[in-house]
């Protein structure tokens, strides 16, 4: 009949927390809105909710909990969101993170919707050595690869890397795609001049062990040593819900050493790169590291690991210089080199910046993952 139209297409995101998705998934939740897609959200909603709500998304609690969901709670959590999809029928649900790509994935057994499962990083299961996480990864690797080689699931990487340990999982490279990361607004995040006073080194980012937060303590005492009047920033919390985390005690202490400053959870990200000369990441292993983008759209020189995530935005020699991990002395060595040379701060800056605008800004990402959401699974992004 003449004057009906059709209903948008319904998109629901999947997330544990509500803090995650506001920090992590808005550039592709507002390019799906500007799309035409009904933009729904499941989370644990706590304070961001208004955040949420005031973008124009659907808004509905689901009850997660981080750290090891127990049998009872997981079944909860499943039923909760098999009702949700239920209700609201979605065309298309977007998983975010680990635990959500199991338990959503479980929850939409037997739905048509078109699922978009976003590993954004493998974490401490994978990188974790000890025995429980071993036996953890086993059974986790055998649900990955029953629910991601469905014909209505597609594996949502951010690295090459994860897509190959993926495949050496079983998943097969037809339900893989590969996007850098979540995307960052590069006009609103702008080039910053050096701060005055002396070379100051950032990181942002959870206090866990596998994000090489001693190793860059050690090397900023390292620093020091050599004489060399430098200041380290830490922005970030511990996390107790991750075997990996740093006590709060320890964080604290910190505060104490010469030169190191821990200020906690850190909301508005310019307040830190504004007064930091050089980002430090010396992470494990990332997905595609956010504070490295936004270090990156800041115009800053980066330090980090030779590892997966980590490499994808730090060009050895070209954006940053990259160093193995746990290796305090060749990371003094690295961050040493870009104290000692405001040219090299200058050029590797400025090619951060060009490599966000280029390959990894919210309107690449966001048209990318669109894209994908509209079923063009070799979607990505320019």
């Amino acid at each position: 009949m003449s004057g009906m139209t059709s209903e948008p297409p319904v998109l629901l995101y999947i997330a544990s927390e509500d803090r995650a998705f506001v920090s992590h998934r808005l550039p592709m939740a507002r390019a799906a809105k500007d799309a035409g897609f009904d933009v729904h959200v499941a989370t644990n909603a706590t304070k961001y909710a208004d955040a949420i709500w005031a973008e124009g998304f659907q808004l509905h609690q689901i009850p997660f909990r981080r750290g090891g969901l127990g049998p009872l709670s997981a079944l909860n959590t499943i039923l909760t969101i098999r009702a949700l999809e239920h209700e609201i029928e979605p065309s298309v649900i977007h998983h975010s993170g680990l635990q959500c790509c199991i338990l959503g994935g479980i929850a939409a057994l037997g739905h048509s919707a078109r699922q978009i499962n976003a590993l954004t990083g493998l974490g401490y299961v994978f990188t974790s050595s000890s025995l429980g996480a071993q036996v953890i990864r086993q059974a986790v690797s055998l649900l990955l690869r029953l629910l991601l080689n469905r014909n209505t699931s597609i594996a949502l990487v951010q690295n090459p890397d994860d897509g190959a340990a993926l495949e050496a999982m079983g998943v097969s490279a037809q339900q893989i795609v590969v996007i850098p990361g979540s995307g960052v607004d590069t006009d609103a995040l702008t080039p910053l001049a050096e701060p005055d006073g002396p070379i100051t080194i950032g990181f942002a980012g959870r206090l866990l062990k596998d994000k090489g937060i001693r190793a860059l303590v050690s090397a900023h005492r390292l620093l020091l040593d050599r004489g060399l009047d430098t200041r380290l920033l830490i922005a970030g919390e511990p996390d107790p819900a991750n075997p990996e985390t740093i006590s709060q005690a320890e964080a604290v202490a910190w505060n104490e050493e010469p030169g190191i400053t821990w200020l906690g959870q850190v909301e508005n990200i310019k307040d830190l790169w504004s007064h930091a000369h050089i980002a430090a990441l010396p992470s494990h292993r990332e997905g595609l590291p956010k504070s490295l983008l936004e270090a990156a759209a800041y115009g800053r020189p980066m330090v980090a690991t030779d590892t997966p995530g980590c490499r994808e935005i730090v060009i050895d020699r070209q954006t940053g210089l990259l160093v193995p991990i746990e290796a305090p002395i060749k990371l003094a060595d690295a961050l040493e080199t870009l104290i000692r040379s405001k040219e090299l701060r200058q050029t590797y800056g400025k090619a951060a910046r060009q490599l966000v605008v280029d390959k990894m800004s919210s309107r690449s990402v966001g048209a990318a993952i669109v894209a994908l959401y509209k079923g063009k699974p070799d979607a990505r992004a320019k």
